[in-house]
């Protein structure tokens, strides 16, 4: 009864159904058309490129409003996307990883795109400390048009590294048009782009987080002090500082009781020595929680972390490798010289003798010290500086093939110069009786010793060259000691000459046979000079050097035997020429070096790959011994020449910034250095200066990594 009275209610009010669909059609259609004109200004439709994809990641391009409008500058977002467990790089990735980048070639009316990066996670990839983004990140940009109110026509190629047990590289291309006409804001795309550009590091005034100071402290280990301020108390904050030279671990901090301020330390992971980092510019990122800020400052000078206790190991080990590189190949050209003055002493007295012994010894450590001191005046100065880098400068290496040629030529009998007039004649009777003479040879000896590292070596200059003056004196000093303990061993037991053979004709043979080795080092050292500068100028030298001692040796006996002897060793030298230059035949299993890229190295090993680096230089003995012996064998050459594996060489025959800041950064400053690195060792195993077939191979099997993806 009650659904026939609300019936009839209904049709006496509007009539039957058919009959409000016959009097109302106009006004349903004008009800339509208003609700589909309303549309697009309740809810403006956002412009977004088209998602490209890459299996593991996607990416695309949006804006908060579909058409360009009337500013010249739009708000947009590159938007990437993450399958579970991979992430991608920040702007400064850290210890490994390449950041995102595109090229925005090919674009029509955009003068610019300004990127802007939010702020980091932390997180450690193959024991490495890195920067980036987990599973998905928004990139705000903000597009500069050329020409506002115009169509806008965005093109760009992004090239990323997203990474998880493996990083695998991706490019793809990403597009965006934006019409021209008012532009109309979506409130879920810009929510969206807003989320992430508040995610940016700001200067400190929204976040309340501030850097109050950042100090280098010098030490062992050495650390970056980095005092920070906030608002609100802290929670879980994280430092991330940027700088060109040197990277940073991961800081420990200590708060003060209200968690308002704190201190973090950042030990120093790499780069040249603390000492000189106060002055250089550095870019300060703090984080806690949701907020984060960015600040650009000027390292200060902080006090040293440790005393003078941590440098009495060191001493011990410069001492060990001084002593060790009596048996390296650079060391045996002047065997000859430690050999004759052995010779020169018997029949002396004993006085005589360990005073002679002395001063060959003075010689060795005097010229260590002038060495260290020279090498201390140089890095105060800002200079790059290393191990045997006199080697480098071809004024040095004339010198030193002029002084040996003279050694040679006096050794010989060529001609005698009596002593002490000037530096020459000393260097013309090291053979010869008198202190100076046994001085000199110490000096030379110290000076041939240092084209190449040995055991303990590099640890020691390392240590020493990464500190203060001081400090490098004192190792320096060790290693001149540890370098003459032979002819100190002399000097305490002087009885030892008298065991030596009696003067006879074999002294003549064997002089001129230690002549010949000389005059091969000389020869040596003047093909280093050809790879510096040209074999002419090296051709040029070589026959000056050949004047030079025809003249002293004919000068005064002018057709005596002596210049017989000279114009038999410019014939032998002619002779043996065409031998010195002929290229040496290619090993067939030799190895194809790839030139030592530094970013290159890391993204090979992002890539899964095995890196095995090599730096070496054509005035480093040791280098050239360890080619020959291990590197240049065929199961280790082959080993190299495996898929997945990428040989460099670094050759620092020449200056070369690059090479000196990395072994800086391993805490080297000589060579030989060689190093493997790979998804199993990404921060490399470093070998010993003296490679061996067995440590090498090891060290590649390391790198692989078993327990990883295989290498692609």
């Amino acid at each position: 009864m009650a659904a026939t009275i609300e019936a009839d209610r209904y049709r006496k009010r509007f009539g039957t159904i058919s009959e409000a669909l016959r009097v109302r059609p106009r006004l349903l259609a004008a009800a339509l058309v208003a609700f589909v004109l309303a549309w697009p200004v309740a809810a403006p439709m956002a412009a977004s490129g088209p998602w490209m994809s890459g299996e593991i990641v996607r990416a695309r391009l949006l804006t908060a409003a579909d058409t360009a409008g009337s500013d010249k500058e739009v708000r947009a977002g590159l938007q990437v996307a993450m399958g579970d467990g991979w992430d991608t790089y920040w702007r400064s990735p850290g210890d490994a990883g390449t950041p995102p980048a595109v090229d925005w070639t090919g674009s029509v009316n955009v003068a610019s795109v300004d990127w802007r990066w939010p702020a980091p996670t932390r997180f450690t990839l193959f024991g490495l400390e890195t920067f980036g983004y987990f599973d998905k990140v928004v990139f705000p940009l903000t597009i500069v048009s050329e020409r506002p109110g115009e169509p806008v026509a965005l093109r760009g190629r992004l090239d990323i590294l997203v990474c998880s047990t493996v990083c695998v590289p991706k490019s793809l291309e990403l597009s965006l048009d934006l019409p021209a006409g008012a532009a109309a804001v979506d409130p879920e795309a810009a929510n969206l782009i807003a989320r992430y550009e508040a995610r940016v590091p700001d200067d400190g005034s929204r976040s309340g987080l501030a850097v109050d100071g950042v100090a280098a402290l010098p030490g062992n280990p050495a650390a970056l002090e980095v005092r920070i301020s906030s608002r609100q108390p802290l929670s879980a904050p994280d430092v991330i500082v940027e700088s060109g030279r040197w990277t940073f671990g991961r800081p420990e901090f200590s708060f003060s009781a209200d968690r308002g301020t704190a201190t973090a330390l950042l030990p120093v992971t790499s780069g040249p020595d603390v000492v000189s980092m106060p002055g250089s510019d550095v870019t300060v990122t703090l984080l806690d929680g949701q907020r984060a800020s960015e600040t650009r400052g000027t390292v200060a000078a902080g006090a040293t972390r440790a005393g003078w206790g941590s440098l009495l190991p060191f001493l011990g080990v410069a001492l060990l490798g001084g002593l060790v590189l009596n048996l390296m190949p650079c060391v045996l050209p002047v065997l000859s010289l430690k050999l004759m003055a052995a010779l020169r002493h018997r029949g002396q007295a004993r006085r005589q003798i360990r005073l002679g012994f002395l001063a060959t010894a003075a010689g060795v450590v005097a010229s260590m010290l002038a060495l260290g001191g020279a090498l201390a005046v140089l890095k105060a100065a800002g200079l790059a500086v290393g191990w045997g880098m006199q080697f480098q400068q071809p004024v040095f290496l004339v010198a030193m093939a002029a002084a040996l040629a003279v050694f040679a030529a006096s050794l010989a009998g060529l001609f005698e110069i009596p002593l002490p007039s000037r530096l020459a004649t000393a260097m013309g009777r090291a053979g010869g009786d008198g202190l100076a003479g046994s001085f000199a040879a110490g000096a030379f000896t110290t000076v041939l010793a240092t084209p190449c590292s040995a055991p303990f070596v590099g640890t020691a200059v390392g240590f020493a060259l990464a500190r203060g003056p001081a400090e490098i004196l004192a190792i320096f000093g060790a290693l001149g000691v540890g370098l003459a303990a032979p002819h100190l061993l002399g000097a305490a037991f002087p009885g030892v000459v008298r065991l030596l053979p009696r003067p006879g004709w074999w002294m003549i043979a064997l002089r001129c046979v230690l002549a010949i080795a000389l005059t091969g080092t000389a020869a040596w050292l003047l093909t280093v000079l050809a790879a510096q500068t040209s074999w002419l100028a090296a051709g040029a030298v070589a026959a000056a050097l050949v004047v030079l001692t025809g003249a002293l040796a004919l000068r005064p006996r002018i057709g005596s035997p002596a210049a017989a002897v000279v114009v038999v060793l410019a014939l032998l030298g002619a002779g043996t020429a065409p031998a010195v230059l002929r290229a040496a035949p290619p090993n067939a299993a030799a190895t194809a070096w790839a030139p030592f890229d530094e970013a290159a190295l890391r993204r090979f090993v992002a890539e899964g790959k095995v890196v095995f680096v090599d730096v070496t230089a054509d005035w480093c003995a040791n280098c050239k011994v360890n080619d020959a012996l291990v590197l240049e064998r065929p199961e280790v050459a082959a080993a190299l020449a495996e898929p997945g594996v990428v040989a460099m060489r670094a050759d620092w025959t020449r200056p070369d910034v690059r090479i000196s800041d990395y072994l800086a950064n391993n805490d080297r400053f000589g060579i030989p250095f060689n190093a493997v690195y790979g998804p199993g060792a990404p921060r490399g195993i470093v070998l010993s200066e003296v490679l061996s077939r067995e440590a090498v191979l090891d060290a590649l099997r390391r790198a692989r990594g078993a327990d990883l993806a295989p290498v692609r």
